[in-house]
């Protein structure tokens, strides 16, 4: 019987190791920041190449992570990037800032979403479909273009320089987001900072027109982006006013409900 005790207590031990391990394979991949080859997420997770090879492929088989089939570099899987977006979901302040966006779409009966700012870019979180048909069919999790959404164009904006040059350099050179020249890519943050929101029109998809606000937080960081989505034929210049005001005003009670303090 204390054999056979002992026995349970070692598997137990060795299940929670295994999970252990996975989790530092993992870890090492998000960490990379990258595509990364075997020996790479072997050095980073501290493991031999031939014990990090089987759990990448485990791993590979859940959609925890992915190998390129040409490279055979190993990265984040969809099963990873869905958790991470879920995750991002279920914190307080994406909760707090969704319940203004749903108030936002009842109140202008247009499309209205939220992104947050992630390793990888402007990332939808929240979606709630207006009564108006979109060109376009987004999901949650997408990463959006800095210059060319509405969202991109609020973090730009608003987050230091810094936070954002790598990425755009990124997104232009892999052409998801169109090539600006400094000064334009200066005007433009000059332009939404003045405004309080930022516009699209024609961007991303012909058809298709943008607004996006900043949503603050207690330490007056820039905590999200609340955009309205619309059809390009419907904003008008006196449109674009309305909707603009409303969206500001959704913007500011949500960044106040967050503990924002400024004006």
């Amino acid at each position: 019987m204390s054999r056979e005790m002992t026995n349970r207590e070692q598997n137990a031990r060795q299940g929670i190791n295994s999970i252990q391990i996975g989790a530092r394979v993992l870890q090492a991949l998000e960490q990379g920041g990258a595509a990364m080859p075997l020996a790479e997420v072997a050095r980073r997770s501290e493991l031999n190449p031939a014990k990090a090879h089987r759990y990448l492929a485990s791993l590979v088989r859940s959609g925890l992570a992915s190998q390129a089939p040409g490279t055979g570099l190993y990265d984040l899987g969809p099963a990873s990037r869905q958790l991470g977006i879920e995750a991002l979901r279920r914190t307080d302040a994406v909760a707090r800032v969704s319940g203004h966006a749903v108030r936002l779409r009842e109140q202008t009966g247009h499309t209205a979403n939220v992104c947050v700012w992630t390793e990888i870019g402007p990332t939808l979180v929240r979606w709630d479909t207006g009564s108006h048909a979109l060109p376009i069919v987004v999901r949650v999790g997408s990463t959006l273009p800095l210059l060319d959404s509405a969202a991109g164009l609020v973090f730009l904006s608003y987050l230091p320089t810094s936070s954002v040059a790598e990425l755009l350099k990124v997104q232009q050179s892999r052409g998801e987001t169109r090539p600006a020249p400094a000064r334009e890519v200066r005007a433009l943050r000059t332009e939404v900072a003045e405004a309080g929101y930022a516009r699209t029109r024609n961007n991303m998809i012909f058809g298709l027109a943008a607004l996006a606000a900043p949503v603050f937080n207690a330490d007056a960081g820039l905590e999200s982006a609340l955009a309205l989505i619309m059809p390009a034929r419907m904003l008008t210049a006196s449109e674009e006013r309305r909707l603009a005001a409303a969206l500001r005003t959704s913007a500011d009670e949500a960044s106040h409900d967050l503990g924002f303090a400024g004006p």
